[in-house]
């Protein structure tokens, strides 16, 4: 049976022509020019002098420079928006991780009053856009005194990320076997120490993910940042490179040069969690 697998699986193999395999690679190619030239041009572009990308005649390379990433980084506000935004989605993936691994480990486990009705309100949540929510949480944050306030942000982004990640954690707990809850309780293990010390460490993908997920929505968004926040001090990232587009012109040069450094944290830290990723993801679809 074994050498008549190999053998189906050899022929599938050598049964493609010629003309399918190059047109196989000459497709995946295709697509890796696609997906690489944006941001190719883009990193190009933050090194082209202001004449260059003024002009109308295309040129890959015209005397490349550093001098935008050196007027962003020492003429503009731009370091006090990178820390804002880091700030922020450091608050928001540390809260946010937190919050949906304790949600989703309780719906996960334990029936309780208002169990469904929790598990309805994380998924409903999820159904509702930002530009509906922005005013009645604008109102909420107004009264409660935060609004241009960093807290505000955060909890603003921790309505979106908590309900998703929370849902997604339930699934991935749902995987882990219930004996192992079992055995920390034989051992004396409070529900939480069975949480903290054997659940948790077996949970490292799904964990990556919700952090992953968290970190993204406060690192890029820009709805909430934009109503909530006021002024150069309070911008994040994505607000504050808008003030290089102005109402006649932008400013190229500066606008791609502060999204290559933008994107140079969210590749950390996606190369951070990369291994983890996928596991998690998938590791609910076959189990709720």
């Amino acid at each position: 049976m074994v050498t008549q697998v190999s053998a189906s699986k050899g022929r599938g193999r050598s049964s493609r022509g010629a003309g399918a395999s190059l047109g196989l690679h000459l497709t995946l190619v295709a697509a890796s020019v696609v997906a690489v030239f944006p941001v190719a041009w883009l990193v190009l572009t933050s090194l082209k002098p202001r004449d260059a990308w003024q002009s109308t005649t295309v040129q890959l390379f015209n005397n490349p420079s550093l001098d935008n990433y050196v007027q962003v980084l020492g003429q503009t506000a731009f370091p006090r928006w990178l820390f804002n935004a880091l700030f922020v989605a450091a608050m928001t993936t540390v809260l946010g991780v937190v919050l949906a691994a304790t949600t989703g480990y309780a719906v996960s486990r334990f029936r309780f009053p208002g169990f469904r009705s929790i598990m309805w309100m994380l998924l409903i949540t999820q159904m509702f856009p930002v530009a509906i929510l922005i005013v009645p949480i604008y109102n909420l944050m107004a009264g409660l005194g935060l609004i241009n306030q960093f807290p505000g942000l955060v909890i603003a982004y921790l309505t979106s990320t908590v309900p998703f990640c929370a849902w997604m954690m339930k699934g991935y707990f749902d995987t882990v076997p219930v004996e192992i809850d079992e055995a920390g309780r034989v051992d004396g293990l409070t529900p939480f120490g069975t949480f903290w010390r054997l659940i948790l460490p077996l949970s490292k993908p799904g964990l990556a993910v919700a952090a992953f997920y968290s970190f993204i929505t406060a690192w890029a968004e820009v709805a909430y940042a934009t109503a909530f926040m006021t002024g150069d001090d309070k911008y994040t990232l994505a607000v504050g490179i808008g003030q290089f587009v102005g109402q006649h012109k932008a400013e190229w040069g500066l606008l791609t040069a502060s999204s290559v450094l933008i994107a140079v944290p969210a590749a950390v830290v996606f190369l951070l969690v990369q291994r983890n990723i996928v596991t998690g993801l998938t590791a609910g679809a076959t189990k709720s």
